[in-house]
């Protein structure tokens, strides 16, 4: 497909149905429906002002709470047990060729497998197939969750350390762990804050999951082309990622030369009238903090293409690098990102700092970082 049969639109188009394709403007429902809307949701465990899963789901999910995701995936906190497999709508799993911890649908599980099968042959230290050690321990591991159910690591700890990339105080136990859940063999049945409770996945997700037949190669290539489509709703496809998909996707030309794709089903949101979309931009046009890795701003490229914001989150960069700071949050003001504010939780105090912010002129932020504020409950 080339951008002969593409649609050719300005950069306040592209901007506003970027917006409206990740529904920024108009909120979902329930946790739920924003998991089927964008076909995963990533979980991350740093908690600066709020985690990662939180901040992406309070803009654009009606009435969302702090660990809204979590109750949604494993039920309340105060749940007396894990929730049975009937009852699950989601899981808790590595990306596809990635780290990346997500939330996912439940028709999404075949599509893993061949991946989580690839790391058991790997030589990752972190996902990669298990040393002689680890093989011991795995044995141990399963036969324990067999007969007492859901353990976290510390409930198999015996002493024994590893000392390859995990820190001095990480044990056998949690390696070998952390590497069955990357190769499938357990999964997070429950959490208790940051501690994951384990099971065997037949005690996780229901037998009509587990027993999904694998696609084959091709399939799986076009569901992750599409995932990535659904996730971003505005992408930068290479030819074989267009040619798996091709059958789904418009091409997109915006002034300026950009080329990218979005899914033909979002085509009604370009051809929504200009007065009811001037009315809703008219809502809209407060400044708002976005999440570090929001969909709106995921690909660099494109977000230095269509929004003309270089980015990069910084939570990895070292301290004398970062241009923004640890964990700056982009503001979206309008059609424009007009800069980003770093804020940082203090729980103890119950109070939310801006250690720094860097602005365009007239976008005032005072109200973004107290709505964000209000989400967490601080002042």
């Amino acid at each position: 497909m080339s951008s002969e049969n593409a649609i050719r639109l300005t950069l306040a188009e592209a901007r506003r149905f970027h917006r409206r394709a990740v529904r920024l403007d108009t909120p979902l429902p329930d946790t739920a429906a924003a998991l089927r809307h964008h076909g995963f949701i990533q979980i991350d465990p740093i908690n600066v002002c709020g985690r990662m899963q939180d901040l992406i789901l309070r803009n654009r999910v009606a009435d969302y709470r702090e660990g809204g995701l979590m109750r949604l995936l494993h039920g309340a906190p105060d749940r007396a047990g894990p929730l049975p497999p009937e009852e699950r709508v989601a899981f808790e799993q590595h990306l596809p060729h990635s780290n990346v911890l997500a939330a996912l649908p439940l028709d999404a599980w075949p599509f893993l497998v061949a991946a989580m099968r690839r790391r058991t042959e790997g030589d990752s230290e972190w996902s990669g197939g298990l040393d002689p050690r680890q093989e011991a321990m795995a044995a141990v591991i399963l036969r324990e969750l067999t007969a007492r159910g859901p353990l976290a690591s510390e409930d198999l700890a015996d002493g024994q350390k590893v000392d390859h990339g995990w820190g001095a105080q990480a044990t056998l136990a949690k390696s070998t762990l952390h590497k069955l859940f990357f190769h499938g063999r357990v999964l997070i049945t429950k959490r208790q804050g940051n501690r994951r409770l384990y099971d065997l996945p037949e005690r996780v997700l229901p037998a009509h999951v587990l027993t999904l037949p694998e696609p084959s190669a091709e399939e799986t290539a076009r569901w992750s082309t599409l995932l990535q489509l659904r996730q971003r709703r505005l992408v930068i496809l290479s030819p074989a990622a267009r040619a798996r998909v091709a059958d789904l996707v418009q091409p997109l030309e915006v002034e300026g030369g950009l080329i990218c794709y979005c899914l033909r089903s979002d085509l009604p949101l370009l051809e929504q009238r200009e007065d009811a979309a001037a009315e809703r931009e008219k809502n809209a046009d407060v400044p708002r903090l976005l999440a570090p890795l929001d969909p709106l701003v995921y690909d660099r490229r494109l977000t230095a293409a269509l929004w003309d914001f270089p980015y990069t989150w910084e939570v990895y960069t070292p301290p004398a690098k970062r241009l923004r700071g640890y964990y700056a949050l982009p503001v979206l003001h309008g059609l424009e990102i007009t800069g980003h504010v770093d804020p940082k939780a203090d729980r103890a105090a119950g109070k939310l700092a801006v250690v720094n912010r860097s602005v365009k002129r007239g976008t005032a932020t005072a109200p973004a970082v107290k709505e964000l504020a209000r989400f967490l409950g601080l002042k």
